[in-house]
């Protein structure tokens, strides 16, 4: 008998991939899995690990780990497309691109539109980590790896928090309103950020990140500028929950009524208040607490 499907949205940030891990591991873990692709792509690698028993999983930024017994270890990165389903039972007939699907006694997976799907061995899973920086999300996390890259460089705060060698799982959306929570405008240089300044908007990506994983979207709006406690209208977006500024260019600013400006960073959007982000470079004022 067939289960219905269960879509995970394809929100590229780090939280959307520590929640897929641990779904993974309460459908699969410890399961013998059979491996496959429909679409054709990743014939050759479903085939050297189909058969095997999924020890774990685990999430590193924005990339996927699924580890099986006889050290392979399956590597995705959604990208911006890619998206998993799920289900219980008979999994139903394949539709569209389906690059893999795991099936169990218990449980079906299909993955589309991917920009990685590929087996890796120890070595090159070590690599991966090495290349990526700090993941907020992980305890064995040292944001002090990844101030030591920011101290040292006149790149945009915005633009290193946005790099996954310094910090991995963050996107604009956490960047965007971390940014703001601490009173930062988004170009402020990297060097100019002080070690009080880090420790705090490193403790707010933690929280925030957490708190995404916890609810399946990302709030940062503290409970005084919520909907109900301001006399406005909720959020409407497909991103889901209430931010201070990402994508709300030319409405007032929750906190002080400013116009949230909008501008580009290497060809990305970024949004901050110019008011509430004046640029001190310290932890954040009573302003945005």
């Amino acid at each position: 008998m067939r289960g219905g499907r269960a879509t995970v949205a394809d929100v590229p940030e780090g939280h959307t991939i520590h929640h897929l891990a641990a779904r993974h591991a309460d459908l699969f873990a410890g399961d013998k899995v059979h491996a496959g692709s429909p679409q054709g792509r990743f014939a050759d690698g479903a085939a050297r690990f189909t058969g095997t028993v999924l020890d774990a999983t685990e999430a590193y930024g924005k990339h996927l780990l699924h580890h099986y017994a006889g050290e392979l270890t399956l590597h995705v990165h959604l990208g911006l497309y890619g998206k998993f389903t799920d289900g219980v039972g008979e999994p139903p007939p394949p539709v569209g691109q389906v690059r893999l699907r795991l099936t169990s006694d218990r449980h079906w997976l299909e993955l589309r539109g991917p920009t990685a799907c590929e087996l890796l061995t120890p070595p090159e899973v070590a690599a991966l980590r090495d290349r990526l920086g700090p993941d907020p999300l992980r305890d064995d996390a040292d944001p002090g790896r990844a101030y030591a890259r920011i101290s040292r460089s006149p790149t945009p705060l915005a633009a290193l928090l946005l790099d996954q060698s310094v910090v991995a799982g963050t996107g604009l959306i956490f960047v965007t309103e971390a940014l703001f929570r601490a009173g930062l405008p988004p170009l402020l240089p990297g060097r100019d950020l002080t070690p009080a300044g880090w420790a705090e908007l490193w403790a707010d990506l933690v929280d925030l990140m957490t708190l995404a994983v916890e609810r399946g979207r990302i709030d940062t709006v503290r409970d005084v500028h919520l909907p109900e406690a301001m006399g406005r209208a909720p959020r409407v977006d497909r991103h889901g929950g209430e931010v201070y500024v990402y994508r709300r260019p030319g409405a007032p600013c929750h906190v002080c009524g400013t116009e949230v400006s909008r501008g580009e960073l290497a060809g990305r959007n970024l949004y901050w208040c110019p008011t509430c982000q004046a640029g001190r470079p310290g932890p954040a004022g009573p302003r945005v607490n």
